[in-house]
């Protein structure tokens, strides 16, 4: 069983929180911080007892916006010390989703937070502490990016096919469907990827290399360790001193040696086909 350390400046959230995790049977014991200073001592006392001394803390559930040092300052602090809890971020903003798990982040959950959510969250963190115990010897891997979309929801934001032409993309709550075939081309961003439409963008948890193998049949090719396009909505094929890059609407996209030649074949196939 788990025992967190929750971490909000906004006490009626940090609370909502607390209710929650504390309605979770996985979970031993769950405390309240209400600032990053409180935390940082809170953690501190944790590690100096030892993982399992009277003070210790599995997990810090950790808010990104907060007054003085950010969730983002604290993760990377904790980051120096040889064992120290794992992280969960739980916050209203999608853009620091790289970030987190560039720290090794076992789950980025976004307000406001779902129960059936924060409990995805808790089994990941369960699921990770099995690991670490089982190989104390190997480092502990984070395990966003290891779990494929298929077996489990996404953290915070969440891909999953509801039909053959759609995907589902949620954020905070709100479930938002979008056309395969508005995608213009997908960017890698670390364990994320950003679909790029014509009327914007949708950050989704969900490896480049997955979306490659599902979307070849539509068109979709790799041209780039960070990038998947749609054949159809390239513009212009460029050559320029021994570089090869695409323009997709405003967008230049650089093609990578070892994607040129497939790219350009492709394109008079699809053009004198």
């Amino acid at each position: 069983m788990l025992r967190v350390l929750a971490v909000d400046d906004e006490k009626p959230l940090l609370e909502e929180l607390l209710y929650l995790l504390r309605s979770d049977p996985r979970i031993r014991s769950a405390e309240g911080a209400s600032d990053a200073t409180e935390a940082l001592r809170r953690i501190t006392r944790a590690l100096e007892t030892g993982p399992d001394g009277p003070d210790g803390i599995d997990v810090v559930f950790l808010d990104i916006h907060m007054a003085g040092l950010t969730g983002l300052d604290i993760a990377r602090l904790l980051a120096g010390f040889a064992r120290p809890p794992l992280i969960v971020f739980v916050t209203a903003h999608e853009g620091f989703a790289v970030q987190a798990f560039d720290l090794k982040a076992v789950d980025y959950v976004l307000k406001p937070v779902r129960p059936e959510r924060l409990a995805e969250a808790v089994r990941r963190a369960c699921d990770q502490l099995g690991r670490t115990a089982a190989q104390p010897s190997e480092p502990a891997e984070p395990a966003g990016p290891s779990v494929p979309v298929q077996r489990h929801p996404a953290p915070g934001v969440t891909v999953a096919d509801r039909a053959p032409d759609q995907i589902a993309v949620e954020l905070g709550g709100v479930t938002r469907f979008v056309a395969i075939a508005d995608i213009a081309y997908v960017e890698a961003q670390g364990d994320y990827a950003r679909l790029h439409t014509d009327g914007g963008s949708h950050l989704v948890r969900i490896p480049l290399s997955t979306l490659e193998e599902r979307w070849a049949a539509r068109g979709f090719v790799r041209i780039h360790r960070r990038h998947l396009v749609a054949l159809s909505r390239i513009d212009e094929l460029r050559l320029d001193a021994g570089t090869t890059s695409v323009r997709i609407g405003s967008a230049e996209l650089q093609v990578s040696r070892r994607h040129a030649r497939q790219l350009r074949d492709l394109l008079i196939r699809r053009a004198t086909g």
